[in-house]
């Protein structure tokens, strides 16, 4: 049996070149004592994989050069070796951009297709997801009554950010996208109360424009000229919660900071950035809540799929252009 992966060969600089990577043709690998064989059937790729494929010293280590990298994936259990997990069970782990994964079984994550679809434990019910809840309600402080301003708004983490200030009580929701489409599905679908093409016009204008009485939390996935103008409209005592910067992630050289820092002084504002990880402690609360929302049709999410391992690196990049709307997800 013969298992495909994807392996980083340099280190991008700028933005990454196919030449960079390779898909390998390596054995199906042995479960060990306490290990399970995955067949895996959905991977994700996510912006802060492009961290990983610098040597930069960051919170996570970087992928290894001439290695397969790394990411979430789902997948069902073809071989197991380890106590309480059979062939044929579902399971939740970080081996993707490949087709077969030993997994430890203790850093793997039992699933349950019959209540959800699998892709779905790889986005809105997954690491993006608790994104979303984490950093609006814990970092962010959100409460009811707050004006929200979210950017990359169509994506996985953003569209859920809106929808979840919504059913949280939001006096006003606005989010911006990269297209007109993506701006008319945060209005008509995920109920947003104005949304903007950031690409139309200048950001600061264009949000002063949906926020006349300013903004009390911004959701920063974007960072540049969308965390300048949040700051321009942030009303006294707003939040910041920096989950991403993705349009820095391909610079050579340092981007400028905000003009306008002074700005929190006058308005008692707080910038915060987080990371998924240290909030685990809310996954129970947060597969409840959402869960529900989900299943009653409150909480509307989308998913861009790509098919085939082959087109790992291509749905990557994509998600890098803004091609995707929702969470990205690559079907084997």
């Amino acid at each position: 049996m013969i298992n495909r992966e994807w392996h980083l060969l340099s280190r991008p600089v700028g933005w990454p070149k196919p030449e960079d990577f390779a898909l390998v043709e390596a054995e199906v690998p042995t479960p060990g004592e306490g290990q399970v064989l995955v067949r895996n059937k959905y991977l994700s790729v996510d912006p802060y994989m492009r961290g990983r494929m610098s040597a930069a010293k960051s919170y996570v280590a970087p992928f290894e050069l001439g290695k397969v990298m790394q990411g979430g994936a789902v997948g069902e259990v073809v071989a197991s070796n380890a106590e309480g997990i059979a062939a044929g069970d579902h399971l939740l782990h970080f081996f993707g951009w490949r087709e077969y994964a030993v997994v430890d079984a203790k850093h793997a994550v039992k699933v349950d297709p019959e209540a959800a679809p699998l892709s779905t434990y790889l986005g809105v019910l997954g690491m993006t997801g608790l994104t979303a809840y984490a950093g609006l309600l814990r970092t962010a402080s959100f409460k009811e009554g707050d004006s929200v301003f979210v950017s990359g708004a169509a994506g996985a983490v953003g569209s859920q950010v809106g929808q979840i200030a919504k059913l949280k009580g939001a006096s006003r929701v606005i989010g911006s996208a990269g297209s007109d489409e993506k701006v008319k599905l945060l209005v008509e679908e995920y109920g947003f109360d104005a949304a903007f093409n950031y690409k139309a016009g200048p950001v600061g204008e264009q949000l002063r424009e949906a926020a006349p009485e300013g903004v009390d939390v911004y959701f920063d996935n974007v960072g540049g000229d969308h965390l300048e103008a949040a700051i321009g409209l942030l009303n006294q005592g707003g939040r910041i919660a920096v989950c991403g910067m993705i349009s820095v992630y391909n610079n050579t050289e340092p981007a400028p900071g905000p003009k306008n820092l002074a700005r929190l002084i006058q308005t008692r504002g707080r910038i915060e950035g987080f990371l998924v990880g240290d909030h685990y402690d809310l996954q129970p609360q947060f597969v409840q809540e959402v869960g529900a929302w989900v299943r009653s049709g409150e909480l509307k999410y989308r998913e861009t799929v790509v098919e085939g391992i082959e087109n790992n690196l291509e749905a990557f990049l994509g998600v890098l252009r803004g091609d995707n709307t929702g969470k990205m997800i690559v079907k084997l």
